[in-house]
């Protein structure tokens, strides 16, 4: 019976009988400790200069490229994703296309437009490909991968240009051939590099071939490219 008195018996039935001793001083401040700065106070920008934001962006976007030129163990490029590199990337690559014989009256190269499409859609593929697999990169995670390995090709697109300048012969197609094979091979290996690992292993092959399929028809691209007819036109007249 004391034992079923003592369990209905409130919680704090007993505070009501404490008192507080007048020989006990109660005198005090409460303060509340200042602590340091957070991680995220040293990083805002709301009253950094708009020149030191952009070059902060800048060397991100630069230290990005260097993971794709030298892929590695690194979770940096998932990390701190951004969507600038892969744009600058799908801009200048569209605009080198663009200077192909689809601007003569005859239908060739891709538009702006064309490529431009091709490279989000094919990205946007892939990464829902992924995530339906079970991935466990996010969206914009994957598209910043897909985007930023576009480098090597890019790269090859210039290279391919300017060999173009000294002509269209079987040299220069066997020259063009070799950078875009490189750069093609550099593009899926960076890229797998780091989303092969968001996989289980049984499903790494149904994620590595849509990015092998994706980099291929951008290498074709510009394997293909050719000069205007315009860029090489001579005058014939008197």
């Amino acid at each position: 019976m004391a034992e079923a008195d003592e369990a209905s018996k409130p919680l704090f039935a007993g505070l009501s009988d404490v008192s507080i001793s007048e020989d006990i001083p109660v005198e005090g401040e409460i303060t509340v400790p200042v602590g340091s700065p957070s991680h995220d106070d040293e990083y805002s920008t709301l009253d950094e200069p708009v020149k030191e934001t952009i070059l902060r962006d800048l060397k991100a976007v630069g230290k990005k490229f260097g993971h794709v030129m030298y892929p590695k163990k690194s979770t940096t490029l998932l990390r701190d994703w951004d969507l600038w590199g892969p744009l600058l990337l799908c801009v200048t690559l569209a605009l080198m296309l663009q200077g192909g014989s689809a601007d003569s009256k005859e239908d060739g190269g891709p538009q702006f437009a064309e490529v431009f499409v091709i490279i989000w859609f094919g990205s946007v593929i892939i990464t829902l490909n992924s995530k339906l697999l079970g991935g466990t990169i996010s969206f914009f995670q994957s598209l910043c991968v897909l985007g930023y390995c576009i480098l090597p090709l890019t790269v090859a697109m210039i290279v391919c240009r300017l060999v173009l300048l000294g002509g269209t012969g079987t040299a220069s197609f066997i020259v063009r051939f070799i950078v875009v094979v490189a750069s093609f091979g550099w593009s899926t290996f960076a890229s797998t590099a780091f989303l092969a690992d968001s996989q289980s292993p049984n499903r790494k092959a149904l994620v590595v071939y849509p990015v092998f399929l994706f980099y291929f028809v951008i290498s074709w691209m510009i394997l293909t490219f050719s000069p205007s007819h315009s860029d090489g036109a001579t005058d014939t007249g008197p």
